[in-house]
Order: C-alpha cells, then structure tokens, then sequence
C-alpha cells in the first residue's frame, strides 16, 4: 500500500530542471516575441488598410482580392521570382556537387583547395558581393574589358532585360558553398565496397556515379533542393541593390515587390499580404517536393521496420 502511494505522488520537479528552463528561456523569449508575435501582428495587419502613420482599419479580404485580381504587378513578381528559381536552385545543385565530386579526392593541397570553393557561400547575400558583382558587369567593368578583349561585342548586363536576371541568377550559383559542403559530406559517406563490387562488374566511372553514387546522396540532394527553393522565392538583396528590379521589371522579383510595398509606399497591411502569398506559394512548392520525394529519394534503412 505504501509503494502504491509513493508511485501515485505527483513528480517534483528538480532544481536542475528550472536551470535548464532558465537557459532555455533567451531562446523562448526569442522567439516569442522577434517570431511568433510579428508572424501573428502580419496576418492580422493583411486584413486591414494599415499606413504605418494611422491605426490598422479592418477590410476583410480585400487586400487579397486587389492582389490576385487587379494587380498585375504582382503577377510579373511571381514570374520572375519563378524564372529565378527554375535557374538558380538546378545551377547552383549541379555546380555544387560538381565540384563535390571534384574535391572529393585525396590529392595535395585537397583542404585548402575545399577552403577557397567554401568562401563565396560564407558572405551569402551580402550587400557588399552584390555591389562587387554590379562593378564586374557593368558597361565599362572587367567583364566588357575581357569580352573586348577578345574581340567580342560588349553587354549592357544591367541595362538589357534580356540579360538583367540572368547575370543576377550567375551571382547566386557562384554561392554554392554551403550545398557543397552538405554533397562532399555525403559523398564521404557512400560505402567504398559498392563501387568495388560495380568496378569487379565492369561498370565504369560514369555508370558508378549515376546507379551508385547519386542513388546514395539523394536525401542530402532532397534536402538542398528544399532549402536552395526556400531561399530563392525569398531572394532580395543581389535585385535591390543591383537593378532595384529594373530594367523593365525584369529583375523585380516578390521580394522587392514586398520592399516596396511596405517601405517605399508604406502600405504595411498590402504588403503583409504579400508576404503571406509569398509564405502559401513556399508551402506549397515544399509539399511538392516532399510528395515527389517517395519516387525519387532513397534511405538506407527503408523496410528495416
């Protein structure tokens, strides 16, 4: 009967239990208050005509009806933000495990060869590489003075629509460190024995890299798609600081769309309701891709359960 009370007790909590609350609670507050309360404040605030200057004034759904229905800025936004897309994510995943393969060999000076291909992806989308790569490409920049060089016509990069996002989209791929750290990992982890046994087959490099290696790196390709596709419907400082979304719009992508908006126009209710598109156009690309992902991914302990 006694060992029956004991267990029926209410468990107290220890001292070190509210220590670890107490470190943890910077993180909690963190994240409460520069998360959560400001995603909630934005779906409030795209119900409402919002000026910044006055107080918000419910309009119900509005601000989306103008958005989907009359504003076909917008619709040249999303255009553009998905043209950057289909080629920035497939480049940058391509060159990245390129160079993986690449670096992937015991050869001298392997480590500080990875160090110098890592650099570019440590400053990110940083104001300063894209006023770097503006200078490179501008009419009278480094680019034009080789492309003269070579007796070939010069390129208005930034003054011909033509060109304008695709130079843009060459600025992220260049960035390709961070995916091709994730590959060179990966590929580190694929069991040496499989391409023994392919080798004693006959299978040669090329047939070994698409029915060995790639089948076995697919989950860390899943995963770069998923962030590099993140990251690129949210682009926004190379297209503001380079063309601020010229020429003709062909560079304005959703984010300087919301930029605008927001605090340019100081339509905060608007551009709230930007930002949501942008976040349900993000949610839904994800669930695509981890629908697809049971045809083409592959994990080692699949069945083992």
């Amino acid at each position: 009967m006694a060992a029956n009370q004991t267990a029926m007790k209410p468990k107290r909590y220890k001292k070190r239990d509210y220590q670890a609350f107490l470190y943890l609670m910077p993180w909690i507050l963190g994240m409460l208050i520069l998360q959560i309360y400001p995603f909630l404040c934005s779906f409030y605030y795209s119900f409402t005509n919002y000026q910044v200057s006055s107080s918000p004034i419910w309009t119900g759904l509005e601000n989306y009806r103008y958005l989907f229905t009359k504003d076909t800025e917008f619709w040249n936004s999303v255009k553009v933000t998905v043209v950057y897309t289909l080629y920035t994510v497939p480049g940058k995943l391509v060159m990245a495990l390129a160079v993986a393969v690449f670096l992937n060999r015991n050869i001298k000076g392997i480590n500080l060869i990875r160090t110098l291909y890592y650099i570019p992806s440590l400053f990110g989308g940083s104001v300063a590489v894209s006023v770097l790569w503006k200078a490179l490409f501008i009419d009278n920049g480094v680019i034009n003075a080789l492309l003269t060089g070579l007796s070939l016509p010069a390129i208005q990069f930034w003054g011909d629509p033509r060109y304008a996002l695709k130079t843009i989209c060459a600025l992220e791929i260049w960035q390709f460190g961070s995916s091709m750290v994730m590959f060179l990992a990966a590929l580190k982890q694929v069991p040496v024995s499989l391409y023994e046994a392919a080798s004693i087959d006959g299978a040669g490099k090329i047939q070994s890299f698409f029915r060995i290696t790639l089948p076995q790196i697919t989950p860390i390709i899943f995963f770069n798609l998923i962030m590099q596709t993140i990251q690129a419907l949210q682009n926004f400082t190379s297209a503001f600081v380079i063309t601020k979304g010229g020429p003709v719009k062909s560079t304005y992508v959703l984010g300087m769309k919301l930029y605008k908006e927001g605090f340019s126009y100081f339509k905060m209710g608007y551009a709230s309701a930007i930002s949501w598109a942008i976040f349900v156009m993000i949610v839904a690309v994800t669930m695509l891709l981890f629908r697809s992902s049971s045809v083409w991914v592959h994990y080692d302990d699949e069945g083992s359960f």
